[in-house]
């Protein structure tokens, strides 16, 4: 059964230890610099420069759609054989809304509901970036479900912390 791990900058090189990684998708502020662990194929790694805002504003990077098409095609590219490690900078907006798009990205028989479910299970104060999430739901071809399932889950708890947290999904 795949597994997305999902946790905030400070804990990459822990995660990615533990859970024994290869493969990660950054999603930080442009320019942003950080260690990559050693464990993460160089090869493997996407970056992308994008900051957690569901509206435009002057001076940051507003997530678009070449950002989610570089989720995508990514993550079809993952070797499921080993977790995934996605992360922002606290592991609560970016990076949740990416692991959905990457676990519909190449399970897309899966149900949102379901889906959402237990992303919400994993982690009570994930809050997926709804800009991320409105632009999947188009290009995965979701028909509005993936935007309807995260509405559902409403917003996460407030934040007490950076907790990384692992899904499983499909099977």
């Amino acid at each position: 059964m795949p597994v997305i791990a999902v946790s905030p900058l400070s804990r990459i090189a822990e995660v990615a230890v533990k859970m024994k990684a290869r493969e990660m998708i950054s999603l930080l502020a442009e320019n942003q610099h950080f260690h990559r662990p050693g464990v993460i194929d160089a090869s493997r790694h996407l970056k992308l420069g994008v900051n957690d805002v569901a509206n435009p504003a002057r001076g940051l990077v507003h997530p678009q759609e070449e950002h989610v098409a570089a989720i995508i095609d990514f993550a079809r590219g993952w070797d499921q054989s080993a977790p995934l490690l996605v992360h922002c900078w606290y592991g609560v907006s970016r990076s949740p809304a990416a692991a959905l798009i990457a676990a519909l990205a190449v399970r897309p028989d899966l149900d949102d509901a379901e889906l959402t479910r237990t992303l919400r299970a994993a982690s009570p104060q994930a809050s997926p970036n709804t800009r991320l999430i409105e632009i999947a739901d188009g290009l995965l071809s979701r028909e509005g479900r993936l935007v309807e399932a995260v509405r559902a889950i409403g917003r996460g708890a407030e934040f007490v912390g950076e907790k990384p947290f692992v899904f499983s999904f499909g099977e």
